[in-house]
């Protein structure tokens, strides 16, 4: 091998031209095959293993019965169909659902029956002469129950709006511990997950909770 020969092959590696390189999200992006196991690992947040943490609780500490009742809807649907346009359009878009309906006749049941409205505080139960009725919502950080104090005195659109906003604050996770402490009864709603039947548990130190469902395809809430 001459001089000449290194210099040329030099000049020749110049002239070529380079070879493309590879795209660098081809190289960093993760290959998962067809079929394989994948897995995800997050932390619980502290309200979801609170809420657990409670929910335990009350099935160990409790003796639980629950009794199923069905009941006719269709007089409330028909209700609610005639005069939903005009009640949202009188209260500034409130709409009218369900749930305003099932809130107003708890109140009027507890009335009747204190002991389903009491708490149980050691080996005393207490009798609470109004309703504060706790609304189980669903959110991203876990299950959460704000109460309507003195839901009792509420209108229908006082109730839809208080569920509403409520609603809106446990998405953005603004619900304070003041809403969600306090309750004397509490209304769990299945039926937005196409629930027909379920068995809530009770919120302690309540004595009793309230879950319905609404049947799809026919006129009957459970």
């Amino acid at each position: 091998m001459t001089k000449e020969d290194v210099v040329a092959a030099i000049e020749a590696k110049k002239s070529a031209p380079a070879a493309a390189k590879p795209a660098a999200s081809a190289a960093t992006a993760p290959v998962v095959a067809a079929g394989d196991r994948v897995e995800k690992r997050v932390p619980m947040t502290r309200l979801r293993a609170k809420v657990a943490e409670r929910l335990v609780e009350a099935q160990s500490s409790m003796a639980m019965l629950t009794t199923f009742n069905e009941v006719n809807m269709k007089p409330i649907m028909d209700l609610r169909a005639k005069y939903k346009d005009m009640f949202e359009k009188k209260h500034n878009g409130v709409r009218l659902g369900f749930m305003s309906f099932f809130v107003k006749a708890a109140t009027e049941a507890l009335k009747r029956q204190p002991g389903v409205n009491a708490s149980i505080d050691g080996n005393d139960i207490v009798y609470h002469g109004y309703q504060d009725v706790g609304v189980a919502v669903s959110s991203d950080r876990g299950l959460v129950v704000p109460v309507l104090r003195n839901a009792e005195h509420m209108s229908l659109a006082e109730i839809e709006s208080g569920i509403n906003e409520f609603g809106k604050k446990a998405k953005a996770g603004k619900l304070t511990i003041e809403e969600m402490t306090g309750g004397t009864f509490t209304i769990s709603n299945g039926g937005v997950f196409g629930s027909l039947l379920s068995t809530p548990i009770v919120n302690p130190p309540q004595t009793a909770i309230l879950g319905d469902a609404q049947n799809p395809g026919a006129p009957y809430g459970r």
